[in-house]
């Protein structure tokens, strides 16, 4: 019997949706037709009800799922009411993710920082499983893939995918880069420094990644990211690949996007490279987890 993974769960989630709406869902999904609709499903035996999700007043918690201790068939999810509308559907959406995936485990998951950065590698690898989860249930993979095919990508195009599945940017742009099949990688910087990297499977397989010459990386030289003056380039603008790829070829076109948050404190850089065969050699990149740093639910999603 296959293992039931966030992907998974949410494809199945998203056929029975599509069969009550008789074929034509809303690209963003109801998160709370699915709440309701759960605890008949298979992934909700045992559970009479999950309470509509409330918001409470915790700066340090995104999120929790618990049991109701009095009524072991009514379930609760708990969201953070001052985070943005988006980064509150990614949070419900987490939760439901620990509900389907994880309920069986224990009464209760609290997603704050110290849960998420915890020495506990389980209490991490859940933390991804249900970031995985919400990612594909909110940006639907067969949806995305019209979306991004045979067409030219830049930050225009996936700031209007962000508002059509209402979620951040940052989400989208993460769900992009870890389901397209170019070569992409994704940087988040925060105050100057390289708060994570995440690189599509065509990046890992021909050995693309960002030049490391400081611990913690700030801006390269010569790349929009480190230029203060140019706060957005949302056409994007070409370059040799090795300006930030050591190991490629400087024929290898990259064209880099940017994107500036307003407090100018978070930067968002996109890159995309031609395309390049596999390395042969290297298989380092099968070992590699999901993420090469900090899971997304841990990141700002605004």
């Amino acid at each position: 019997m296959q293992a039931l993974t966030g992907p998974i769960a949410a494809n199945n989630i998203h056929k029975w949706m599509r069969a009550w709406h008789q074929g034509s869902a809303p690209d963003a999904i109801d998160l709370d037709l699915v709440r309701q609709m759960l605890p008949d499903t298979p992934y909700g035996q045992g559970v009479r009800e999950i309470k509509a999700p409330m918001a409470h007043g915790l700066a340090s918690c995104e999120g929790m799922l618990a049991r109701n201790p009095n009524d072991a068939a009514e379930w609760g999810i708990f969201y953070n009411g001052h985070s943005s509308a988006q980064r509150q559907r990614f949070t419900i959406a987490h939760e439901l993710g620990h509900f389907v995936l994880h309920r069986s485990q224990g009464p209760n998951f609290s997603c704050d920082k110290e849960s998420i950065y915890s020495g506990a590698d389980r209490m991490r690898s859940i933390e991804r499983e249900a970031d995985d989860f919400a990612s594909n249930l909110l940006i639907p993979g067969d949806l995305l893939r019209d979306a991004i095919s045979d067409r030219r990508i830049d930050l225009h195009h996936l700031s209007n995918l962000a508002k059509r599945f209402q979620v951040s940017f940052e989400s989208l742009c993460i769900r992009f880069v870890k389901f397209t099949p170019q070569r992409a990688i994704l940087v988040y910087w925060d105050n100057g420094f390289a708060k994570y990297e995440w690189r599509s499977s065509s990046a890992k397989k021909t050995g693309a990644r960002i030049r490391r010459t400081d611990d913690p990386q700030e801006p390269l030289a010569e790349t929009l990211a480190a230029d203060p003056d140019i706060a957005q380039e949302w056409n994007g603008v070409d370059m040799p690949a090795d300006v930030w790829c050591p190991e490629e070829s400087s024929n290898i076109t990259l064209t880099e996007f940017k994107h500036t948050y307003g407090a100018r404190d978070r930067v968002l850089s996109l890159l995309l490279l031609e395309s390049a065969a596999p390395r042969t050699w290297d298989r380092s990149w099968q070992d590699e987890d999901v993420s090469d740093s900090f899971d997304q639910f841990g990141s700002r999603g605004d």
